[in-house]
Parts: structure tokens; C-alpha cells; sequence
């Protein structure tokens, strides 16, 4: 029989080992670097450029970009595989944001497994924006793999959340578990969970291809709102999220988001956060109508009332920085001739003005005249 007095001391031990576990400094909370590195320009993309891969996820570079984040270099299962990108990821209307995600991407991310609704989260019917201008996207269709999501005969909603949840849980479900051939995932690569407009940063990508990361990986962005001359003062949006395929223990893309799934116990051993990873912009429409049309699809039912539709309400508060529903935890500040945006934002600025600056009468909004000037108030 273990004496008293030892038995007391492993529980002891026991207990704060469970404390140390559960407080500790979470693994992987680290900031992307967006400086240019010369470690960074040795790895390719989304091909070896001649190189072997096992030379490229063994080389003194990956080591490099990963140690400086706080990770070890990833070793593929298989000498001759190389580790693939998917960015899964939902869309309503946000045409610009997906030709700025995908000019961004394209060169760091294997595949887009893009999904379409005709429905919106409140069950009404809606058009099939991306399907109709599909065209517009032609020099990135090898990579995109696009769906229009299906309603399964056993789905019976009985809130909002279960429309959204079955369309951020359809790249996984309706899409990857079915492809085939070198577009099929295999055990390692990479998953991205996000909404459009949330972009992760190039540099990013490259950490997520070539490092270990934690399961549970939260790719925290810069929180910007009605454009890029608002930043939000509180901390980063905690989006998107990256996981790695694991088969049938893979998380699936809501789970992740929310922070559950899986097995209890583990989710916060799981865990790990880049911060800086990204750029988040919301409600940065070109048009008042995409602004009402976003507002018509929420989840949140009350964000839609009448006393928030009013269309020169809307450009005051987006003229002013200010959040058009008065949530005190939403405060912004104004950011002049700001240049940590996305690429293409930067390289053609009249393009898109109104992601750039929200100042005059029309609010950057090209379907609103702009003759009501009124100071927003809630």
C-alpha cells in the first residue's frame, strides 16, 4: 500500500501539472513577419522550381522562416509528396474581395474550394453571384474548385446558424471528401476555414506550408471596417482558422471556427495563435445595396430591423468610422495613406477607392448621391 503522505503528493503534482498545462503560454502564439526575409525568398510558392521537395521542406530556409515563428519545419510522410493548401471558404456577393483574395493567393494556395447558396442564412432565395460571373475569374480557374450548395433531405434548420453551418462545413463534407486523383487531400496538408474577406497574408501561406503548426490555429488579422481607413481598436478578429487533414479525425470547418469538436480534454493543448496573420474587412462594399443585402443574410436577425435600413444612416456611419448598430466594444480610428493592404488594393487604387477612403458625400458607396450630409447618431 502507497503511504499517505506519497499518495497526496502525487495528487499534488498531478494537479499542478494539470494547472501548467492548461495556463501555460499557448504553442504557436507568434506574429507573422511581413518584412521581406531572405529565407522566405528560397521556398517557392506552390511549386519546387526544379527542386526536389524533400530538399525544400529540409533546407536550412524552412528551418529558418519556421524557428523565427516559434515552429518546427514540417516532414512530409512521403518522400515524394509535397504538402498541399486548400482555402475552403463561403461566398455571397463579395466579388471584389474574392478577386483580391485570389490575387493575393494564388501563388501560395493549390486549390479554392469555393461554396455558393442560393439560399441566405434566413432560408430566402438569393441569385448564384459567383456562378453568374464566372468569366471574370478565368485566370484563376485552374485552381478553383467551385460548388453550389446542396440541402441534404435530412437537413431540418431550426435557426439561422444552421443554414451558415451547413455552408461552412460543405468544402469539407460536399467537396474534399470527394476528390479524386491529385486534387484529393492527403493526411498533413493544410486547411483554411474562412469568410472571404478575410485574407491571410502571403507570408502566411508560407508558414503554414512549411512549418508544424498547432491543429487548433487561429491566423489572427488586422480588424478593419468599411475600409482600410478604419482600424479597430480593440484586439486583432480572431480569423481565419488553419488545421492540417487527418482522414476521418479531421476538423471540420465549423468546428474549428468555434473552437469545439473533438475530444474535450485536448481542444486547449490544441491550440495556437499567429497573430498579424491577415487582413479582415468588414462591410467594405462598393455599393449601399451589397451593404443591405449582407444585412438581409445575417445570422443575427435584430442587425436587420428597419431603423438600421435606412440608406443615409448607413453612409454617415460609414462616412464617420462608426458602427452602424452601437456596439460600445466597436470603436475605431482613422488611419491616413495607409499601405498594409492587400495587393491588389495597392496596385490599383482608383479601382478600389471606396476600399481606401470612405470621405466626400457618397460615403465611397457608387449607388448613393450623397445629397444627405447628417452627422450619424444612434
Amino acid at each position: 500500500m502507497v503511504p499517505r503522505v506519497v499518495s497526496r503528493g502525487i495528487l499534488v503534482i498531478g494537479i499542478c501539472s494539470l494547472l501548467w498545462w492548461t495556463f501555460r503560454p499557448l504553442r504557436g502564439s507568434h506574429a507573422v513577419f511581413t518584412e521581406p526575409l531572405q529565407t522566405i525568398d528560397l521556398l517557392s510558392p506552390t511549386s519546387d522550381n526544379g527542386r526536389k521537395t524533400p530538399e525544400l521542406y529540409a533546407s536550412r530556409a524552412a528551418h529558418d522562416l519556421c524557428s523565427i515563428h516559434g515552429y518546427s519545419a514540417f516532414i512530409p510522410k512521403s518522400p515524394s509528396s509535397e504538402r498541399k493548401v486548400y482555402d475552403m471558404l463561403m461566398i455571397n456577393d463579395e466579388l471584389d474581395f474574392l478577386e483580391i483574395r485570389l490575387n493575393a493567393l494564388y501563388d501560395y494556395v493549390d486549390y479554392f474550394i469555393i461554396v455558393e447558396s442560393a439560399k441566405t442564412f434566413q432560408a430566402n432565395s438569393k441569385p448564384i453571384i459567383l456562378k453568374e460571373n464566372w468569366d471574370r475569374f478565368r485566370r484563376y480557374h485552374d485552381k478553383i474548385i467551385y460548388h453550389e450548395l446542396t440541402f441534404p433531405s435530412t437537413f431540418d434548420p431550426h435557426r439561422a446558424w444552421d443554414y451558415e453551418d451547413l455552408q461552412r462545413d460543405a468544402p469539407f463534407d460536399q467537396v474534399m471528401l470527394s476528390l479524386v486523383g491529385p486534387r484529393a487531400p492527403n493526411k498533413g496538408d493544410v486547411l483554411i476555414v474562412a469568410d472571404v474577406d478575410e485574407i491571410p497574408r502571403p507570408q502566411t501561406l508560407l508558414v503554414l506550408r512549411y512549418c508544424k503548426f498547432p491543429r487548433r490555429l487561429t491566423l489572427s488579422s488586422k480588424f478593419y471596417y468599411y475600409s482600410f481607413q478604419f482600424l479597430h481598436t480593440g484586439p486583432e478578429w480572431q480569423h481565419p482558422q488553419a488545421t492540417y487533414y487527418q482522414g476521418h479525425r479531421t476538423l471540420k470547418p465549423t468546428n474549428l471556427r468555434n473552437g469545439d469538436g473533438g475530444f474535450r480534454p485536448f481542444r486547449f493543448l490544441e491550440r495556437g495563435v499567429l497573430s498579424n496573420s491577415g487582413w479582415h474587412c468588414s462591410s467594405c462594399f462598393p455599393t449601399i445595396d451589397q451593404f443591405l443585402n449582407k444585412m438581409a443574410s445575417f445570422s443575427h436577425r435584430w442587425m436587420n430591423r428597419e431603423e438600421y435600413r435606412d440608406k443615409d444612416k448607413i453612409a454617415a456611419a460609414v462616412r464617420e468610422g462608426k458602427d452602424l448598430w452601437g456596439r460600445e466594444q466597436d470603436q475605431f480610428v482613422r488611419i491616413e495613406n495607409n499601405k498594409d493592404m492587400p495587393p491588389l488594393v495597392l496596385e490599383e487604387p482608383k479601382r478600389f477607392g471606396y476600399m481606401i477612403s470612405r470621405d466626400g458625400p457618397s460615403a465611397g458607396f457608387v449607388d448613393y448621391n450623397g445629397k444627405e450630409k447628417r452627422q450619424y447618431s444612434i
